[in-house]
């Protein structure tokens, strides 16, 4: 079985091992964090199969909670149950479920995408109401169009190059 290595780590693989059993985190909720859970950041919550396959991820650019242990929980449920290309997590997957939690720093509004490196920072793509995503430090993602076009399709923006595009880039610190 998969062991989590940091608190981050282990608070998500708790909660989604919490949720996908008794389908109610309201205790952890009402646990008092410890200290390095207290600062208010966003995070993302990814949810990998033991053969490395993505099984779920979903995550906040901006926190929503007053801190991280709250927002690790909320996004811990999500990525196991909503992430609407998989389906929720069964408890028999939970053996071989692998969790990281990527800590994202506030958004930056990018004037030149080619200052960019797809191994140190996340891309926001938008265009209006729109928004892709994409973290930093994927594997097989090596070029920053690469990485924006992923972005874009994954929220169905066409490839086509587009004036009306906005973009931020994000560092985020992954815990295993």
């Amino acid at each position: 079985m998969y062991q989590a290595k940091t608190p981050y780590a282990k608070h998500a693989l708790n909660v989604v091992s919490t949720f996908i059993k008794t389908g109610d985190v309201s205790v952890l909720k009402k646990q008092k964090p410890p200290e390095e859970f207290l600062i208010r950041r966003a995070c993302f919550v990814t949810l990998h199969n033991s053969d490395g396959s993505l099984r779920g991820c979903i995550g906040t650019l901006e926190p929503q909670y007053k801190n991280l242990w709250l927002e690790i929980i909320s996004n811990a449920v999500a990525a196991s149950s909503r992430d609407s290309r998989f389906s929720p997590v069964s408890p028999a997957e939970l053996e071989d479920l692998e969790i990281s939690v990527d800590v994202l720093s506030e958004p930056e509004k990018v004037s030149d995408i080619n200052s960019l490196d797809p191994k140190k920072y996340g891309i926001i793509v938008t265009d209006g109401f729109i928004r892709g995503v994409l973290l930093p430090d994927i594997d097989g993602i090596d070029t920053i169009e690469q990485q924006i076009s992923i972005a874009k399709r994954k929220v169905g923006l066409s490839n086509m190059l587009n004036d009306d595009l906005t973009f931020y880039s994000f560092t985020a610190t992954r815990y295993h």
